[in-house]
């Protein structure tokens, strides 16, 4: 009988340490430290054992990560290749040997697709809406987990649209507007609630556009960033000028030129902290500090990641960052 309880002890004890995340630390001081490791190892962490995995995609995780500003940025870019299909990249901008990588996957029914939203939120891209040559608009909408690294289909929209306005506002994704056979109506929108997976349908015809700035308008001519409450644009008329408003002075002033060895227009823009990412065809990409870039005779220095060997478009493209509502936790 003794040999029966000291054995049944042993094996309450291995099942004891085999539930706990790291043998002898309480669960909160295992998941202090592993949320310390940088977002670039995740892969191998959920391979080490299954609660490890489970952990690194669950919402307790994500929160986590929030809450103690953990969170590392990365930048996903929506692109059309000369096929004239959709394709989804990756960069970790923090990596000494920075370089896009090809998400796999994407849902077969969206590739031809044209005018989609694609949002972030939470932990998860969103593809929503879209029409093609043959095909009407489309209230269909797909997610990727970044955790879990796949697709899946995603609550429809409650209007089909395409060619539409796509925010994110605490916590909502907002789809305004667009194309489509009840979208057409500027004053038309819908909203989604993760909390709920559903979207809501809203219309009100009180709704007025705010009338900007008219010294502001006349010298916005291309995509624009803030840093730091400062407005920039990337003036791609002739050649590629960086832009900055003075709200002070009330005028648009030239912070330099970018090379045109490094920059392929038409490109877009996204701040991460102090450095501004100007992103082109083929991926092309020239990152410079705002802090840091010198502007030599009028031409900024500045670094630059190697272009794919590829002519793809740059759609649309988000940075995921925690503290934002543009936010998604974790993996690889």
């Amino acid at each position: 009988m003794e040999r029966m309880e000291g054995g049944s002890e042993r094996t309450n004890q291995i099942e004891e340490s085999q539930a706990q995340l790291l043998c002898g630390l309480p669960d909160d001081i295992a998941l202090f430290c592993l949320a310390r490791v940088p977002r670039k190892y995740r892969t191998v962490l959920k391979c080490v054992c299954r609660s490890w995995r489970d952990l690194l995609c669950s919402e307790e995780w994500h929160a986590y990560r929030s809450k103690h500003n953990l969170s590392e940025t990365w930048i996903y870019a929506l692109c059309r290749d000369k096929y004239e299909q959709i394709c989804c990249y990756v960069l970790d901008p923090d990596l000494p040997r920075r370089c896009w990588k090809l998400i796999q996957g994407l849902p077969p029914g969206c590739l031809k697709r044209k005018g989609m939203g694609f949002e972030a939120l939470g932990k998860k891209l969103y593809l929503l809406g879209g029409c093609g040559w043959l095909e009407d608009a489309t209230d269909e909408a797909y997610c990727y987990d970044v955790s879990r690294n796949s697709w899946r289909e995603a609550a429809s929209l409650s209007t089909a649209r395409c060619y539409f306005a796509c925010e994110v506002l605490d916590g909502k994704i907002y789809a305004i507007g667009g194309l489509g056979s009840k979208s057409s109506d500027p004053h038309s929108w819908d909203t989604f609630d993760p909390h709920k997976n559903s979207w809501e349908s809203h219309s009100d015809t009180n709704v007025v556009p705010d009338h900007a700035d008219a010294d502001m308008v006349s010298g916005w001519r291309g995509p624009a960033v803030v840093v730091d409450g400062v407005l920039y644009v990337l003036d791609q008329s002739s050649g590629t000028r960086l832009m900055l408003w003075q709200k002070d002075k009330r005028d648009w002033v030239a912070v330099g030129r970018l090379s045109p060895l490094l920059t392929r227009p038409p490109c877009r823009l996204v701040a991460i902290g102090k450095r501004i990412f100007i992103i082109g065809k083929g991926l092309s990409t020239v990152v410079f500090d705002i802090e840091k870039t010198v502007n030599m005779e009028g031409v900024m220095v500045s670094s630059s990641i190697p272009r794919l060997n590829s002519e793809d478009d740059v759609i649309s493209f988000l940075e995921d960052l925690a503290l934002l509502a543009l936010s998604m936790e974790y993996g690889a």
